[in-house]
């Protein structure tokens, strides 16, 4: 009776480390006014222990600093011709109605800024804590057009403008 105890209990662990540490993925395309486009890459998400592991490969974006964030909803759908609005707002599961920037104590959608270089691609990884993998499923990721200062001011949500590309994290 303990051996089958001790093995059910090692199978329990077994899957609550696998379902927390599962990766996810999010195919991303360009946004248009009637959907998404053409493909420009995908970002792999890892849990690990020095915090959630954010593997980004994307092409064919402008160059420069652009706003990046999870959305509240997996839909990159537009919305009257506005585009991936069907995405909602960036994810914030404590309501804290705050623009911080990853780590800052606002809301879990802030990522780390992107910086696309002169040939329209970006290549790197990131790690940030207080968010995990399997909350972030099945929500949009998403680029924007500008860069983001983290903050409320002089523009909201850290002036990042237009939603450029998006994908739906799986």
């Amino acid at each position: 009776m303990k051996k089958l105890l001790c093995t059910a209990a090692i199978i329990a662990l077994a899957a609550c480390s696998t379902t927390r540490n599962g990766p996810g993925e999010a195919i991303m395309a360009l946004t248009t006014d009637n959907g998404l486009g053409v493909e420009i890459g995908k970002v792999v998400f890892t849990d690990t222990d020095k915090g959630l592991k954010i593997e980004v490969d994307l092409k064919d974006l402008p160059e420069g600093p652009h706003g990046f964030h999870v959305h509240e909803f997996g839909d990159c759908s537009p919305v009257a011709k506005d585009r991936a609005m069907a995405a909602g707002g960036h994810y914030d599961p404590n309501n804290t109605g705050k623009h911080l920037g990853p780590e800052g104590g606002g809301h879990k959608g802030d990522l780390p800024r992107l910086m696309v270089n002169a040939d329209g691609n970006v290549k790197t990884t990131f790690y940030v804590r207080g968010v995990y993998a399997t909350e972030l499923k099945d929500r949009a990721l998403m680029v924007h057009a500008g860069g983001d200062n983290y903050k409320d001011m002089p523009k909201p949500l850290g002036g990042g403008g237009a939603r450029i590309a998006c994908g739906v994290i799986k």
